[in-house]
């Protein structure tokens, strides 16, 4: 079961950021499953990796947009994707350090899941409005 539930409510309106938001929160479902079924380590740290470039991927092509658009928040929607994108490398460095514990899963929850989730239904929903105000 996906601790983050992918539904309409998520979703934006721009097709391409609206893929990749599905992508992401199955990325990071996939994490919470391998946490849950305690598979070996290197599978878990792949799970990681993924999520960790596939999070890199879609913010270059969401500011891609932003700055094609001419979004007036580029600079402060940027400042969230270099605080997400180091709270990940993190979390993949606890997790190299320490192990799988209750801690990391709990913080990747809040830090990761949860922090994606309503960036996706404030300030992405801002862009996507932006976006469609411009074309």
């Amino acid at each position: 079961m996906s601790i983050f539930q992918w539904n309409d409510n998520l979703l934006i309106g721009n097709a391409l950021i609206d893929s990749e938001h599905k992508e992401l929160v199955k990325a990071i479902n996939d994490f919470f499953d391998a946490c849950d079924r305690k598979i070996n380590r290197d599978e878990l740290q792949k799970t990681l990796s993924f999520l960790n470039s596939y999070t890199i991927k879609h913010f270059s092509d969401e500011e891609q947009l932003q700055v094609k658009y001419n979004y007036p928040n580029y600079e402060g929607h940027k400042k969230f994707h270099e605080f997400y994108k180091e709270t990940v490398r993190q979390l993949m460095r606890e997790f190299i350090m320490r192990g799988l514990n209750d801690e990391l899963v709990a913080k990747a929850k809040h830090d990761v899941g949860e922090a994606i989730i309503a960036h996706i239904k404030s300030e992405d929903r801002r862009l996507a409005t932006h976006i469609r105000s411009m074309e």
